[in-house]
């Protein structure tokens, strides 16, 4: 005996859809297309909004990536003395591309009698934009601009506009490492000229970050080397493993750090807010999902005479139990199947189909004006979604059991009596 008999695929089949003239069975049939359209509509919109999340995700990650190496190697004894050996051993790792020394430190910007702290960053023009992207974010000035000696400086936006700079301008650097003179210790103070200004889409940085040369960043605060080396490898992904790969390649003094552990705090927050709002739109599922049950229940209800016939023609209550479970795994699979259909056109066409939309109402939702990110990132991953469907597959078929066992209860003369 196979799992399930021609008979009750079509007896389960039947019930699913209209037939003419039969008033009962068309309105079986039609709320069993309102339970379809439940798991329909909720496995869409979990595909959607999963994937707007991840677009979003990732769009930030890129931003914060076009500042930030994917892993950098510092010294644990301080100022590393020779970082090009230390390059070269990194990149006798396959999966690492590129690598280029910084010296970096806290300093104060002074324009006027307005005062900013800001994280220095000193770069090799040459070798930076090989492992990040901010070059490319730059909203006037040329990174070439910062040369040895030129004591020259790139400042985020928000930094530049707090200060109230302009390129050209001049701006005070406060180094916190003191000169000691007969008077006491006075701070090591420079002039440096505005030569660029760049954004990176991510205010932390914007408001934060400058960049001058590697040679001036030295002198600025008295480091005999740099402060460590930053690379860029194959698989930001990967670069957790990576990292570990080469904590065991390197010298025991030198420490690895990869970009996630930098950020590790946001992206714990982004992957818990992910989490809960797939909890709570898998309720949408659920809520369908017990409509489900609602249907085959009246279903049953409806067809107790149906049911009393094929028990007394000799079908077994396992028989009765299996034409129930098709019925729901039919509405279950057909509506997870064009959930599934229309959350993936959704979500790989959200760049098409939004601005349509904003286009029809006059309505824009990501003004220009007040967010960076002006359109609606997508990002759907095929294990996002094969999980989406999974799950309203197996709802589906659990909604199925409590009817589809009271069905196979039924007894016969009793569902016959008052026929």
């Amino acid at each position: 005996m196979t799992l399930f008999e021609p008979f009750e695929w079509q007896i389960g089949w039947r019930y699913t859809r209209a037939r003419r003239g039969a008033r009962k069975n068309r309105f079986i049939s039609f709320i069993s297309l309102i339970s379809m359209l439940g798991i329909t509509i909720g496995v869409a919109a979990l595909i959607i909004v999963l994937s707007v999340m991840n677009g979003f995700q990732k769009e930030v990650r890129d931003r914060m990536l076009s500042v930030l190496s994917h892993i950098e190697i510092v010294d644990a004894r301080g100022a590393m003395q020779d970082w090009t050996k230390t390059a070269q051993q990194a990149q006798r790792n396959p999966r690492v591309l590129a690598a280029a020394p910084y010296v970096s430190g806290q300093a104060m910007l002074v324009r006027d009698e307005v005062l900013r702290g800001a994280l220095i960053r000193g770069i090799d023009p040459a070798l930076e934009p090989q492992v990040a992207d901010f070059g490319k974010e730059l909203l006037g000035g040329r990174l070439s601009d910062l040369v040895p000696g030129g004591f020259n400086i790139v400042l985020g936006r928000e930094l530049a506009f707090s200060l109230g700079l302009r390129l050209g301008d001049k701006v005070a650097v406060i180094a916190p490492q003191g000169t000691v003179t007969p008077a006491g210790v006075l701070p090591r103070m420079r002039q440096f000229t505005v030569s660029g200004v760049f954004e990176s889409g991510h205010y932390e940085y914007d408001s934060t970050l400058a960049f001058i040369h590697l040679e001036d960043a030295a002198k600025l605060f008295r480091v005999d080397g740099v402060t460590g080396v930053r690379l860029k490898v194959d698989n930001i992904h990967e670069a957790p493993l990576i990292a570990r790969q080469l904590a065991v390649q390197l010298e025991t003094d030198k420490y690895v750090r990869d970009w996630s552990a930098q950020n590790r705090t946001w992206f714990a927050a982004v992957q818990t807010e992910k989490r809960m709002m797939f909890i709570i739109l898998t309720l949408i599922i659920a809520v369908a999902a017990f409509n489900l049950v609602s249907t085959l229940v009246m279903t049953v209800t409806d067809k107790q005479s149906d049911i009393a016939i094929l028990r007394t023609l000799g079908a077994a209550p396992r028989s009765i139990m299996k034409i129930f479970m098709i019925q729901g795994a039919i509405i279950g699979l057909v509506g997870t199947a064009l959930g599934v259909s229309l959350g993936a056109l959704i979500a790989f066409n959200v760049d098409i189909i939004v601005p349509a939309i904003e286009r029809v109402i006059g309505l824009q939702f990501l003004p220009k004006d007040i967010y960076f990110i002006n359109s609606l990132p997508s990002d759907p991953r095929l294990p996002d979604i094969a999980t989406i469907g999974a799950v309203s597959v197996v709802m589906s078929l659990l909604a199925t059991l409590y009817p589809s066992y009271s069905a196979s209860r039924v007894k016969p003369a009793e569902a016959l009596r008052y026929e």
